[in-house]
């Protein structure tokens, strides 16, 4: 497991310990794996949401037709 020394201001400080004390947490290491874990699933997953699954099953269910052409494309829908 990789370690790093970490330099934090005085109020991220207070953040991972309010995290450690409200969840239960033995140390400031679990802390910030737990505001990891829950910045990974809020910020960088959005995608695997299923909020975003069903939006993207109404696109592929949506209104389509079907063209012949390029020129089709210019004519207004029927």
């Amino acid at each position: 497991m990789p370690k790093a020394v970490v330099d934090l201001s005085e109020h991220a400080n207070r953040i991972v310990n309010i995290v450690k004390a409200r969840d239960g947490l033995r140390g400031k290491t679990e802390a910030i794996e737990a505001i990891v874990a829950a910045y990974e699933e809020t910020i960088l997953d959005p995608a695997l949401r299923p909020e975003f699954v069903e939006g993207l099953q109404r696109v592929r269910r949506g209104p389509f037709r079907a063209i012949r052409s390029p020129a089709e494309l210019l004519e207004a829908p029927k």
